[in-house]
């Protein structure tokens, strides 16, 4: 039994709560305990806080049995990233500097859920303060992809989305800059949320494109986090109201695709898609077409997504690193290597990027999806890759040697750049059993929109009931 509780969805879990056949107790020791086995193999754990998980658990078990009405998260287990502070639960964003850290607020996004009665098992590896594709760190070290222990979850909600594929919790709590929500969803099979700009607040919000997100199994478990972390906060200048619409009705909405309306691009423009990803993503448009949508292929214009990076990002980099140096704090590589670049950037090409650049990015998804309800892409170029540090190892592209990990955000950093929500959602599989990812882009505040296509063509496919035999 409790490998069958460890494989049930938070929506399942809350139908078995409230009819008494399942304890909270139960699903977080058996939770606990696949935690144990799965860390071992995977290290997604930087911190575990069972024996509150434990009391918690047993809290809950007393209301439920009381009768009372409660949320629909509340008993269910979860796991959050590293980045997300956690009042008295060690907060370290991966970084040697913060390993002891224990910060005396909730994140909003944290702070939401355990209010909604939400059962925090721990925080999840992430690499320093999120700022690489991949999962390493020098204070957790590297955590591996349940499909394939020895290659990349991606990142930088890598551990989250480890967790959440090896039956630790069925959802999780994660962030997303360019990708960091997504791609680790589409590399672990996993669903993937960045909502649009301001959808879910961050305390001191300095940066549009940055957003807190869920991870889950299916479209319905992360829109269920969705709804109650979703609303304005006055710590967040870019934080705006609820949405008119529950992102649950949205994905428990019946039918099929037929009349959806939908724009497939293939490579967003950005040079490079793995042939198996390809592949797989012709196929994904045919289960589309199959569950009645129409599909029509379209081009679009975007800039360079490595160069936009620097242009936009580098200085941050720069800031971030020489902070920590002065500190004494030993920085990953290839962050210095990304400060390094960003000195050889102008003032100049920084406005360009923050002013004129974003709209044209906006403006070409809006180009792209005209007479379309939504724009479909393959979540990431590359599928999951062996670990080989920071960048990954490298494929001959177009005569040069291309680190992987360069390639794995180009997908997904354009609609955080537009504030477009995004969705990923298991599409396929590689011929070698690595999972694909498949984008769903909506348009500004059409969250809802985006949370309902994607659960319909969920429903239509079985990608998502998918994981690796061993875990």
């Amino acid at each position: 039994m409790s490998y069958e509780i460890i494989r049930k969805s938070a929506a399942e879990l809350a139908e078995l709560y409230r009819s008494g056949e399942v304890s909270p107790v139960e699903v977080v020791d058996a939770v606990l305990d696949r935690m144990e086995h799965v860390d071992r193999k995977l290290n997604i754990m930087v911190t575990v806080t069972a024996d509150q998980a434990r009391a918690d658990a047993k809290q809950a078990e007393r209301r439920f049995r009381s009768g009372e009405e409660l949320p629909p998260l509340f008993g269910v287990p979860m796991t959050v990233k590293d980045l997300a502070e956690t009042a008295g639960v060690r907060t370290t964003y991966g970084c040697t500097a913060f390993g002891e850290y224990v910060p005396e607020e909730d994140a909003i996004g944290w702070g939401r859920l355990k209010e909604q009665g939400a059962i925090l098992l721990g925080k999840t590896t992430t690499p320093e303060f999120g700022l690489l594709g991949v999962t390493e760190s020098k204070l957790t070290g590297t955590t591996g992809n349940p499909w394939r222990p020895d290659h990349t979850p991606g990142g930088s909600s890598g551990g989250a989305a480890a967790a959440v594929a090896a039956g630790v919790g069925p959802v999780a709590w994660g962030s997303d800059g360019g990708g960091s929500i997504r791609v680790p969803a589409a590399m672990c099979g996993l669903v993937g949320i960045k909502p649009s700009i301001g959808r879910i607040p961050t305390a001191e919000s300095v940066d549009g494109d940055s957003t807190d997100g869920p991870l889950a199994r299916t479209v319905l478990d992360a829109a269920m986090v969705f709804d109650v972390t979703a609303g304005h906060h006055p710590s967040d200048r870019f934080s705006v109201p609820r949405d008119t619409r529950s992102y649950v009705e949205a994905a428990r909405a019946p039918g099929d695709l037929t009349g959806v309306r939908v724009a497939a691009c293939y490579d967003l423009g950005q040079k490079y898609l793995d042939p198996e990803v390809r592949r797989v993503f012709s196929a994904a448009l045919e289960d589309l077409r199959a569950a009645g949508a129409t599909v029509e292929e379209v081009g679009i214009e975007l800039p360079d997504t490595e160069v936009f990076f620097d242009h936009l990002n580098g200085y941050a980099y720069l800031e971030f690193v020489e902070e920590m140096q002065a500190g004494g704090v030993e920085v990953w590589p290839m962050i210095v290597e990304m400060a390094e670049r960003s000195k050889k950037v102008t003032g100049q090409q920084v406005y360009t990027a923050f002013t004129r650049g974003k709209t044209e990015i906006y403006n070409g998804f809006a180009a792209a999806m005209t007479g379309a309800d939504i724009l479909v892409t393959p979540t990431t170029a590359v599928p999951a890759f062996p670990h080989g540090g920071d960048y990954g190892p490298t494929r001959l592209i177009d005569g040069r040697e291309m680190p992987l990990a360069l390639l794995i955000h180009s997908m997904t950093e354009p609609p955080a750049h537009a504030g477009l929500p995004a969705l990923s959602v298991p599409g396929g599989f590689t011929s070698d059993g690595l999972p694909v990812g498949l984008q769903f882009i909506g348009r500004l505040w059409e969250d809802a929109e985006v949370v309902s296509v994607a659960a319909r063509y969920q429903r239509a496919t079985d990608w998502h009931t998918r994981h690796h035999p061993e875990f």
